[in-house]
Order: C-alpha cells, then structure tokens, then sequence
C-alpha cells in the first residue's frame, strides 16, 4: 500500500511540475519551431513591418467555413501565419470569414466588385463531382486604407498541392508586405521618364497604379540641353529610381550625361528598352508580314559601361505563347489561338528574390543580352528556354511562319539573358571621353547603386478594351495570365527596398500532402483500422485485466 501511495505521489508530482513548467513558458513566450524549414519563424524584415505599425490593423481572410482540402491546409497556414504576426504586434487582429454565410449572393457580388476574383474549385469523392467558388483572399484595413492580399498562388500546369506550396510560401511576404502598404508614410519617388517617344501612360497605367501603393510617381520630361543639363540634374536627383518604358528615339549625349550622372549620385534605374523595331501591329498592316530593322537608341556605349551588351537580335523560341490570328470574313470570321516563337513564355529559376514564386512571363520581340566583366555584380534575372536560337536583325518577320513546322534542330543556342539585375559604383560613361556639357559636380565613378536592364519594352505593356487599361500580364485574346506585373512589381521593390523584405520571397517551405484518390480507395480499410483496432485493444485489456485479478485473489 505503501509503495502504491509513493507511486501515485511521483505522478501527481510530475504531472503538477509538467504544468507548471508549460504555463510559466506560456507567460514568458518562449518557444521552439521544430519544422524543418523554419516556416514559423518570422524573417527580421517581416517582424519590423509588423512592428511599425502604430494603429490597429484588422485582418479580414475570406477562407471561412468548410473548404476543399487544399484550401484548409491553406487556411491554417494561414492562421498561424497571422499568429506569429500577432505575438510581434498586439494592434494587428484577424477574423475568417466565410462568404457564403448570410446573403451569400450579395456577399461574392460585393467581393467580386473590389477586385477579389473568386477561384472555382472542382471537388470530387469517388464519380460525385460538384463545383464551388473560394476566395482566397484577405482584406488588411487600419481605417484609413485598405490593401487586398491575394492568398492563391497559380503556376501554369501545377497541381494542387504544388499551388498551396508556392502560395503558402509566399504568405509571409504577401502579408508584411501588406503592413508595409498600409503602414507607410513617407514614400519614396519614381521618375516615369519621357521625352523619346516612351509608351503612352494608358499603355503602363496598370502597371503604374500598381507602384501607386508603394511609391509616389511623377512623369520626367528629360530633354536636356547644354544650357540646362545642371537644371534637369538637380531635378532629376530629387527621386530615387528612373523608369524608362519602352523608349523609341535616341537618347542626346546631353540626355545620356544626365543618366549617367544620376546613377553616380545613387539614383536606381529600370530599363525596358528594345534594340529591334517590331510590333503585331506592323504585321497586321503589313498583310502579315514585316522587316524587323535594328534601332540605335544612343545608349549602347552607357550600358557597355555599365557592364551588359543587348543584341540587335530577335529570341525564336519553342516555349512560346500564342497569338490569335482571324480566319475568313463577315459573319464567318473565327479567331483560332496560335504558336508564336518570337513571343517566348519565360521560366524563372527562382534563384533570386526577384524571380522566386512568380508565373510564367510573356515577352514579345524580346533581344538577347550579353553580359560584361566590369567589376559590378550581375544577377541574370530571366533566360530563354534552353531550346531557343537568335534570329539576327534585318529579318523579315512572317505570320506565315504559324503554319510550318520549325526546325527544332537549330533551337540550340537556349539560356540568353533577357533581363539583367547590375549592383556596386559604377563608372561613369564619360570618364575619359569629351563630355557634352561641363557639369559643376561630375563624377567619373559613383554611390553604390542599382539598375535593371530587361530587353524587351512591351514587357510593361497592358492591353486595352474598349479604350480601358486591362491588368498587365492578361492577354485579353488567348484569357490567359502571365506574371509580368508581379515581376516588375519585384523589380523596382527590390530596387528601392531599403528593409530587405522583398528577400522573405527566397523562403522555401514543405508541406506534406495526403494522396486524395488513395484515401478514397483505401477509406474502409482505415475506418476498420481506427475504430476495429482500439475497440480490440480496449477488450484484449479487459480480458487481461480481469484475467490477472482474478489469478492473484485467488491465491
């Protein structure tokens, strides 16, 4: 009696220190992330955007109710996501929600309207199929702005499981991001340059209302001359990045001293310039056929200088994306998708923060770059497809071509650059060369700084309909999405990211899946097994127990 007194007192002990000890970490936060990825971990530059912010943040996520498996698995990622951000900053709350409660209809209407576009979701148990809308979206308001968080990541041919990896992997930057947008005050300033024949602002407007969240813009007339060069310097020097969309004139010497000098200065640049002259529409008023001619901007010495050479070459390339071409007339006119090689779909190799998690990039016309040693570190952003070949300007261009089958045996010089990231002190183009006009302060090498150089101007292009911008990156004729907003998006936040948040994107995350169909198939043979084995194991006990108690009061 003795000893069972004794054993019942070291259990009743243990089991009160074992509280003990788990309320007083609960009071004093510590924890430990065991997950091999570190995925509960917030990165230093997520907690500072959760720190930051002085005012209460509600967090609305429309993942509420009952979900598909992936979303639910996405669903409590995401909760505990907004846990960790939480325990960084009490003035952030968060509320799931589910749409289709009360008022269903109105509710996804209302949502649809600011922008949430909802995900149609095939579900399936055996041969029942049924059809529902999810939106996996989050609203982050503070009460004087609200910014929208799209929480599904789309990859063109991925599985399910592989959209909630790359959309859970993309949940922390998505959401510190967020507080960055609605937490800042001072933004930084972007030049949109003009003066050489750059796309019209309802061509980028897209992309430009975009940057609105983050940054202030302001169109730049560059068109300098001896006279007031010093002028438009100094003005110039007031922002932090240049955007150069798509120019179409040659830059003057002048105009190119004051680029060159604002780099020095640590002026940020993002180039989306063309060294071949060729659109669509010259095909299509061409009867469908066109000369691509190589242009001379007058900015070849500069970026030679900086360290990267682009090519008066077009990328043909097997990895394409389509055109639609119109067949027949009147009322019997169908429009019918097809291959385009000079209009590659671009792969990122998710080996820079830049490129990491984003969908397939659609460039047209795009020019090869060449890389140069110069002592500034370069970062190949984007690449053709290994089975991809140069066409070198002149070339006629056909839309003939659609219809012949390519010698896929010249497809052998892949892996071009086509947009090139540049970092460290540049030297100026003018350094030992006759300058076009004497500058007060000129410099021959310059701050540490940054430039983005991507060969192919419509990049940043967003189609039109009805005369209205469409999102960038949507071809209104094929319906499909590519990532080219997201991608420039990363560009310039990388550009002029002063925290290092846009590095949260490298994160890498695994996340364990359950095989649908296999639980289908063998779902009776474990219902047996969870409920058949502890039921024989509680009467195999019984009959133990009862066996041993009577075996020893019976001696």
């Amino acid at each position: 009696m003795n000893s069972t007194l004794r054993k019942t007192s070291a259990i009743a002990v243990l089991v009160i220190v074992l509280l003990l000890v788990n309320y007083l970490a609960g009071l004093s936060g510590i924890r430990a992330d065991l997950t091999k990825d570190q995925r509960y971990t917030l990165s230093k530059s997520a907690i500072n955007a959760a720190s930051e912010l002085e005012d209460k943040v509600y967090v609305d996520v429309f993942l509420g109710g009952d979900l598909p498996a992936e979303f639910r698995k996405l669903r409590s990622e995401t909760r505990q996501l907004l846990i960790e951000f939480q325990r960084e900053n009490r003035n952030i709350y968060f509320n799931f929600i589910d749409p289709r409660e009360d008022n269903e209809e109105e509710t996804m209407a209302n949502l649809q309207a600011m922008g949430l576009t909802p995900v149609s979701v095939t579900t399936g148990e055996g041969s029942k199929v049924s059809q529902e809308l999810v939106f996996p979206w989050a609203l982050v308001n503070n009460g004087a702005r609200t910014v929208r968080v799209a929480l599904m990541k789309n990859t063109l041919g991925a599985t399910a499981e592989e959209r909630v990896i790359n959309s859970v992997q993309h949940l922390e930057y998505a959401f510190a991001d967020a507080f960055v947008k609605v937490g800042i005050t001072n933004k930084q300033k972007i030049a949109v340059l003009k003066g050489h024949g750059e796309l019209d602002d309802i061509f980028i407007a897209d992309f430009l209302a975009s940057l609105g969240d983050y940054y202030d813009l302001a169109p730049f007339q560059l068109e300098s001359n001896p006279e007031n060069a010093e002028v438009i310097l100094e003005q110039l020097k007031v922002f932090d990045l240049a955007l150069v969309a798509k120019p179409s004139k040659a830059f003057s010497e002048t105009d190119k001293l004051v680029l060159d000098q604002f780099t020095m200065n640590g002026g940020k640049s993002l180039w989306l310039v063309d060294k071949v002259a060729m659109t669509m529409d010259s095909l299509y008023k061409n009867q469908g056929e066109a000369i691509a001619l190589p242009t001379d901007l007058n900015l070849d010495d500069m970026f030679f200088s900086y360290g990267v050479r682009i090519n008066p070459a077009l990328v043909s390339d097997l990895y394409f994306t389509q055109i639609v071409l119109a067949t027949g007339s009147g009322t019997q006119t169908q429009y019918n998708p097809a291959p385009w090689l000079y209009h590659p779909m671009v792969f990122s190799k998710e080996d820079h923060a830049i490129n990491t998690n984003i969908e397939a990039v659609r460039m047209q016309f795009a020019n090869p770059i060449d890389t140069l040693k110069n002592g500034i570190r370069k970062e190949v952003l984007l690449t053709s497809s290994p089975l991809s070949k140069p066409v070198g300007a002149p070339a006629v261009v056909s839309l003939e071509s659609v219809t012949q089958e390519p010698d896929k045996a010249s497809f052998n010089q892949g892996g071009m650059p086509l947009a090139v990231l540049m970092e460290g002190a540049f030297t100026s183009v003018y350094r030992n060369r006759v300058k076009p006009v004497s500058l007060v302060e000129y410099k021959d090498s310059g701050k540490e700084s940054a430039m983005i150089v991507i060969a192919d101007g419509d990049l940043i292009r967003n189609d039109l309909q009805n005369g209205n911008p469409l999102e960038l990156g949507y071809d209104k004729w094929t319906n499909n999405f590519y990532g080219n907003k997201e991608f420039l998006l990363n560009c310039v936040n990388y550009l002029l990211d002063e925290s290092g948040l846009i590095n949260i994107r490298e994160k890498k995350v695994s996340l364990p899946f359950i095989d649908q169909q296999k639980a289908y198939d063998e779902k009776t043979r474990w219902q047996l097994v969870n409920i058949g084995i502890p039921a024989i194991l509680t009467l195999l006990a019984g009959i133990l127990f009862t066996y041993f108690r009577k075996r020893r009061y019976s001696r």
